[in-house]
Parts: structure tokens; sequence; C-alpha cells
């Protein structure tokens, strides 16, 4: 009798993954609505990490060019040459808020002037209104430069610009400076009017937010008096209402990160905005403004300013109410909004 071998039957080649079989095409439309979702870098990078085809197809410029600004949520402390490189990738890929992270990262942080400056003007060119911002706030303090490079009128030009895009931090500085006539003709009305729409503005972004961790909206029937047991956002806050504190750009967090891990100073005798969520530095000395009633405090646009006296600063300015009249209004010093030094204060 006979034995037959028995045939060791191999596995069908045909039914491989059916991930190899998806078009490229399809891919690279599911990772760019991936890329432009994102909510930290961990959400995009997990899926480079998963298998070759999906990193290469991940670094594709149309993925890199989707991409959101929580993409580039990067820490400080984690900054390094591939971290480099990946942001300039996707600038290069024409993504708008790496080419702004990126600009103002060279700019302040690793003191590359020209090359930053040029990367938030790209992105500026693209209509990202805080880019706007950023160049205003260069060309109101003259950063980089010297004092005699400011250019007030330039910056009152991109400070329209990016109010006219909505961009709330715009729309305050506008206000302050129509207010104050810097840079451009005294409009006291004109000003305030920008004002309550930078508020306006405020109140619809937290709406928009849909926040549900917290209530968005606290409210008393009796004004907040004490500005300590505030809490959140200064908006509306006279009135006793508060909304949660926007969250910073990672361009902001980042610079914020950058000078805490380098002892909070940005040079020798060279200071930090004081608003927490600003994070910009001084480009030389004396470069922003200071508080004229206790010194110690310095920011750099009105915009800040006016957001860290009522958010924070009212409660700590040592000696403010030595300037307060019978009625409780703030008394703005001689050398409000001028001087060398840049003094100003801001009005309660």
């Amino acid at each position: 009798m006979s034995c037959r071998k028995r045939q060791k039957t191999s596995p069908d080649k045909t039914s491989d993954d059916f991930f190899d079989s998806l078009p490229d095409d399809l891919v690279l439309s599911i990772l760019c609505k991936l890329s432009s979702t994102a909510t930290s870098p961990s959400d995009f990078i997990s899926v480079l990490i998963t298998c070759k085809r999906l990193n290469s197809l991940g670094l594709h410029s149309l993925v890199l060019s989707k991409a959101s600004h929580k993409t580039f949520s990067v820490k400080a402390k984690n900054w390094c040459d591939s971290l480099h490189r990946f942001l300039k990738h996707c600038a290069d890929a024409g993504n708008i808020e790496a080419c702004y992270t990126l600009g103002m990262i060279r700019f302040y942080c690793l003191q590359n002037r020209g090359s930053g400056a040029s990367l938030m003007a790209k992105a500026a060119m693209n209509s990202h209104a805080p880019a706007l911002y950023s160049l205003a706030v260069i060309q109101f303090n003259g950063s980089g430069g010297t004092k005699n490079d400011k250019d007030l009128r330039a910056g009152v030009a991109l400070c329209a610009r990016a109010a006219f895009l909505g961009h709330i931090d715009a729309l305050r500085e506008l206000g302050h400076c129509l207010q104050d006539g810097y840079g451009v003709k005294l409009n006291v009305t004109e000003g305030r009017r920008f004002l309550v729409q930078a508020n306006a503005r405020e109140l619809a972004a937290v709406l928009s937010a849909g926040n549900t961790k917290r209530p968005w909206l606290t409210w008393s029937h009796h004004p907040v008096t004490h500005p300590r047991l505030r809490s959140g956002c200064p908006l509306m806050s006279d009135y006793g209402c508060n909304v949660p504190a926007p969250d910073a750009h990672p361009a902001s967090q980042f610079m914020s990160e950058w000078f805490d891990i380098r002892g909070g100073f940005p040079g020798p005798d060279m200071r930090l905005c004081s608003h927490s969520g600003c994070g910009r530095p001084e480009t030389r000395r004396h470069e922003f403004r200071r508080c004229s009633v206790c010194g110690l405090v310095n920011y750099c646009s009105r915009a800040c300013q006016a957001l860290d006296w009522k958010f924070r600063h009212k409660a700590e300015c040592a000696t403010v109410e030595r300037w307060l009249d019978d009625d409780g209004e703030g008394v703005a010093g001689e050398n409000d909004g001028g001087g060398d030094d840049g003094v100003m204060m801001v009005n309660s």
C-alpha cells in the first residue's frame, strides 16, 4: 500500500492586507483630513510610525500643507534639529501655520531675525491674522533693530489688516492706538468701538468653542469688585461676568517654555512680556513699555497690557491705590504711552 505525502498548503498570496490595495490618492485624502483636525502632535506622529507606507504618504507635501496649528504644539524642552527640519518641511509645503510658528521661533528664540521675519511675512501674505499682528508688534517696537527702526504707521496698517480678518488682539491694539493717537490720528470714539468689538468677538469665540469641561459663563448679580476673586478671561468682568481664558497659540506657548527653561530672561537686562499668554521677549534693552506706577511689569503691546491689567496686574500693582480718584477711576501718569522708555499706564 503506497502512502501519499500530504502536500503542504501555503497561504493564498492573493489575500494580502486590504490596506495595501487602497490607492494612494484615497490614503492621502484620509491623511489630509487627519492632519487638518489633529489636536496634538501625537495624533499625527502616531500615524507616521505605524508603517512605512503611512510614513511615506504622511510626509507628502499635500498632507503637510493641511496640518493644523495644534500639530505644531511642540514642547520647548523637546526642541531638536529633526523637529526644526519637520517644521521647515511643513513651511516649504505651504503650511502657513508652520510658517508662522517657525518664524516666531526663529525670530525670538533662535535670534535669526531675517529668516524669522521672512517666514512670518510669507504667512501674512496669505492673510494669516496672527502673523499680521506679530509683524505689527515688531514694527511698533522696532524689534530686532534699534529704537529708530520703529514704524508706527506700518504697525497700524498691519494691525488694521489683522483686525479686518477678525484677530481679537489686533482689534484691541487698534482700539488703543486710536484712543491714544499712537501711529494714527486720534479718534476716541472709533477706538472705543474697536474695543467693544474685540470683547464681542472674544465672547463669540468662547461660545463657538463649545467647551463642556466647565461652565463657559459665570454670573454674579453684583459686580466682582476684588480682582483676586476673578477667574478666567477679564471680558465683561466689570459687570460680574467671566468667560474661560482662551488657549495661547502654540508659538506663544513654545516661547514661554523656551525662556522659562533659560531662567526667564532672554538676555542681559532684557525682559519678557508680562502677559502670561504672550511669551514675546525683548530684542534690545528697554524695548517694551512698563507700568508707570510700579515699574515692575512690561508689555510688548497695548493689547497685552490691557488684558494683563484686568486679569492680574490690577490686583498686584503696589502703588495703584495712590492714583485712584474719588470715583475709583484710574488716573494715568504724565508719561502715558510716551517717553524713551516707553513708559505707559493702563486706564482702569
